[in-house]
């Protein structure tokens, strides 16, 4: 089931406030990047961080990008997938929030912290335009006390 954001991404008052209602609570985190789920979350991710006076960080689908990469592959209802994150992108001294458009099941999330973390970086929050609650992604992502603008 596909959610349509590009009504959101059209109204330039509307995006502003999205972007900004996601960063909100995260300024006095300690956040030094943002991580930006290919490829929607990349949309959002760059206002965030820039909201946030942090870098960005792209989770890229295997193979996209230019660098040596670390790799996780997590499970998906139909087989499996990989995310990549340049190997070095983050440090043991960075605080990071997630940004995706779309919480589901929670598995692209989740390999997204794991990778975050091999790389040594703590993460410290995840936000998402919509969560879909018929789904398991925030069960999946209690833990981490995941954000939501809209839950559906």
């Amino acid at each position: 089931m596909f959610k349509d954001i590009t009504p959101v991404l059209r109204d330039a008052a509307l995006f502003r406030a999205t972007t900004a209602a996601m960063a909100n609570g995260h300024q006095a985190s300690g956040i030094t990047h943002v991580v930006a789920i290919e490829s929607r979350g990349f949309l959002l991710g760059g206002p965030i961080a820039q909201a946030l006076g942090a870098g960005l960080i792209p989770a890229r689908k295997a193979g996209k990008l230019p660098y040596t990469c670390h790799v996780e592959e997590y499970a998906l209802e139909y087989g499996s997938d990989r995310l990549e994150m340049h190997a070095d992108a983050l440090g043991a001294t960075d605080r990071v929030l997630i940004v995706d458009d779309v919480l589901a099941t929670g598995g692209t999330a989740a390999a997204t912290c794991r990778l975050v973390e091999r790389l040594g970086a703590t993460v410290v929050g995840c936000t998402f335009l919509i969560a879909l609650s018929f789904l398991p992604g925030l069960t999946t992502m209690a833990a981490r006390d995941p954000y939501a603008l809209v839950r559906y």
